[in-house]
């Protein structure tokens, strides 16, 4: 896999060109509590160049620099601090193990750098997301600015790389598909159990334990982002993570969840009955959620825009809105004054990818950008009717529904990754009524 880092950083280095210097920092570990950090996850960018996970990393790109085009600043070995938290690549592993052509310890960045961007034209780096470095590395170049009797010869420009990464990321080559692929079937798992498992009486972290059990013994290390786990009332909120609830009788319990292989993550939600059946006030939700978001998914083709996805969506659901007795009135009318926004509030796709919600461009100029073979995005229309919503059908009230797949844009057509993720009402009735394959649930 080494192959794919060094193109990758390749790529970057030839669309600035010589006379640039590029600059991507690591992630850092941050503390949770006391002397407990939150456990390390790579900072994207920087795993994508590099495929390097040690925290407090630092990568140097000099486009036609000799000998110096690839630099990492590490943190050195330390047998002290390996022996209490793990080993470490250190400056002689960055070269070895990870191709860096030079390699310096992270303490010697700010003296090298500004050796490193003398000759430049443009520093590339993304300013404001770490103070220390921002500083490091503006005094970096005002040094060649501010002391022209050195002869110093240092930079004019300043670029953000992302304006060039995050377009290389939004096309995902065959590794990073297979690696989704993956994710999705292991999802697809975790979510399957989580429908046997759960019951009148179980706990959201219950059904959010069976869940992640699932992905990590599948081969996901982690979460691709927190668990949502709502039963009843709780689905109706779009980001709900307290998890702590238990379900009750005639619940439907919506699952937000994806798993991460490779540092890529699946996207996925479902929603179940956890009494085994759909109420007819549910189902007839249900219905008008999935019909949108099979319409959504048959938009995915090359050429078209991303919001037309967002525009069939819309008019589906606000139809079934009228349909449900949600609304009333002429469905285009509807739409423009987007009445439809009171149960249904957020868009329907994003970029998926290393990142949940991915990097990549939506529209520039004004322009909405057409989909395009290599993209990746997620479906997921909903509608979410609160509790307390005195306009709405009483029967109605309290339902919250959204439903979502992972579609991979090709040249024959949608792709959708998650399609073995059962999200027909017979199929999932069925699955709820099947027995726990991997877990069980434990008495207090």
């Amino acid at each position: 896999m080494p192959h794919v880092f060094a193109r990758r950083r390749q790529q970057l280095m030839d669309a600035y060109g010589p006379g640039s210097i590029l600059i991507v920092p690591a992630a850092r570990e941050q503390q949770r509590n006391a002397d407990v950090d939150y456990a390390f996850r790579q900072d994207s960018d920087f795993y994508y160049l590099t495929g390097f996970e040690e925290p407090d990393a630092i990568l140097v790109l000099s486009p036609g620099r000799q000998g110096e085009q690839v630099v990492l600043f590490v943190r050195p070995r330390d047998r002290d601090a390996e022996t209490w938290n793990g080993r470490r690549a250190g400056v002689e592993g960055a070269v070895d193990r990870f191709h860096a052509e030079k390699a310096y310890p992270v303490s010697a960045f700010e003296m090298e750098l500004t050796r490193l961007v003398e000759g430049t034209r443009q520093v590339c780096y993304t300013f404001g997301r770490h103070a220390t470095l921002d500083r490091m590395v503006l005094q970096a170049a005002q040094r060649h600015r501010a002391q022209p009797r050195l002869g110093l010869d240092g930079p004019d420009y300043f670029a953000d790389p992302l304006a060039v990464l995050s377009d290389m990321r939004l096309y995902k080559q065959p590794n990073e598909i297979e690696a989704l692929r993956r994710a999705a079937a292991i999802t697809a798992h975790g979510h399957h159990e989580a429908m046997r498992i759960a019951a009148p009486g179980a706990g959201e972290w219950e059904i959010q334990a069976a869940l992640e059990y699932v992905f990590q013994a599948s081969g996901s290390p982690r979460v691709g982002y927190g668990s949502i786990v709502a039963a009843g009332e709780n689905a109706t909120i779009l980001h709900y993570t307290t998890n702590r609830v238990r379900a009750k009788d005639g619940d439907l319990v919506l699952i937000d969840a994806g798993a991460e292989v490779d540092f890529l993550t699946a996207d996925v939600t479902r929603v179940f009955p956890v009494s085994g059946r759909f109420s007819p006030a549910q189902r007839a939700v249900y219905e008008v959620v999935l019909e949108a978001e099979l319409r959504a998914i048959a938009a995915c083709r090359v050429g078209r825009a991303a919001q037309e996805v967002h525009d069939i969506a819309v008019r589906t659901l606000t139809e079934g809105m009228v349909t449900l007795g949600l609304l009333s009135g002429n469905v285009t009318d509807l739409i423009a004054s987007e009445a439809f926004r009171r149960y249904y509030m957020h868009r329907t796709s994003h970029w998926l990818g290393m990142d949940v919600h991915d990097v990549g461009w939506y529209r520039q100029g004004g322009v909405w950008r057409n989909l395009a073979p290599g993209m990746v995005l997620t479906i997921e229309p909903g509608l979410y009717i609160a509790a307390d919503d005195d306009a709405a059908p009483e029967a109605l009230r309290g339902i919250g529904i959204r439903i979502e797949d992972d579609v991979l844009v090709t040249d024959d057509g949608p792709d959708v990754l998650t399609a073995q993720c059962v999200k027909d009402i017979a199929d999932i009735e069925a699955m709820v009524a099947s027995r726990p394959r991997h877990v069980s649930r434990i008495s207090a």
